[in-house]
């Protein structure tokens, strides 16, 4: 059997409304969401019961026993005999889905179906991620609807803290918030779309700044970058995204950030559909 290899792209939360609170405590929300063409290496190969080895930048801390969503989304899908690689390029918990990408490319690596309950028990955002286009996710992250954006040049920047989701969401104030618009406008080009976005809103990072102004902070640099349309959370924190029109506007951007921010992490690519990055690859 050959080694399986699955791209884990990050998953940004161009907005994110929280519009409600369900009985059993899960929150109601209402986000648009693309895909970044950077995030984590997920490979497997035929080995002796489920194991899991982490390597890569952002691989400190990372967890190689069942409390990993790797080896939890083999398990729920009936793999065994089989020996995981979690290159971790990814920081965690840090609002752009690296576990649960991770999870989701388990589950395309192996062909796996599960049903919209049981990806649900196994977290909130791999439905989202399991098919990594631009989409509106409504419910608890259980509705994915496919939608059309242009390309979404964008930086993407953690400033090494993290922020702890059930805390952010304990600190909202306000959880029946206003949705995004019944129906989405028509993109033609990236200026447009990012103007359209800024009318929209996260409502979970007012608290989070709360709780770690290191955020507000992260935000206002990125606000002043030459070219910066747009600059927000993504959802829970504490990576933020600045967006801009054009790739030059953006690699100057980077440039700048990385010569006075060496500490943050830093990543940058264009926002879109990553389907055909994140298929499975095999390798003898």
């Amino acid at each position: 059997m050959p080694t399986t290899s699955v791209f884990a792209p990050a998953k940004i939360n161009l907005s994110l409304h929280v519009i409600g609170q369900r009985t059993d405590g899960y929150h109601l929300l209402d986000s648009l969401v693309a895909f970044a063409p950077v995030g984590d290496m997920v490979s497997f190969a035929p080995g002796r019961g489920l194991s899991l080895r982490v390597s890569g930048p952002e691989a400190a801390g990372v967890p190689v026993d069942r409390s990993n969503l790797v080896l939890r989304a083999a398990e729920l899908a009936g793999g065994s005999d089989l020996a995981f690689h979690l290159h971790k390029a990814l920081p965690a918990a840090s609002g752009i889905g690296g576990g649960s990408s991770d999870a989701a490319a388990v589950l395309r690596g192996l062909g796996a179906a599960l049903d919209p309950e049981a990806l649900t028990r196994l977290g909130a955002d791999i439905a989202m991620c399991l098919t990594p286009h631009s989409q509106r996710v409504q419910g608890i992250g259980e509705h994915c609807a496919r939608v059309q954006l242009p390309p979404l040049p964008a930086l993407l920047v953690n400033p090494r803290i993290e922020v702890a989701t059930p805390a952010i969401f304990k600190a909202l104030s306000q959880k029946t918030n206003a949705p995004m618009p019944a129906q989405l406008p028509q993109f033609n080009e990236a200026r447009a779309c990012i103007d359209w976005l800024a009318t929209q809103r996260n409502d979970l990072q007012a608290p989070a700044i709360a709780q770690a102004p290191q955020i507000g902070a992260l935000l206002d640099v990125l606000a002043a970058l030459p070219g910066c349309h747009l600059a927000r959370m993504s959802g829970s924190g504490a990576t933020c995204f600045a967006l801009f029109s054009t790739q030059s506007d953006l690699q100057s951007a980077e440039a700048k950030l990385r010569a006075t921010h060496p500490q943050c992490w830093i990543a940058s690519g264009v926002l879109g559909d990553q389907t055909e990055l994140a298929r499975p690859s095999a390798c003898h």
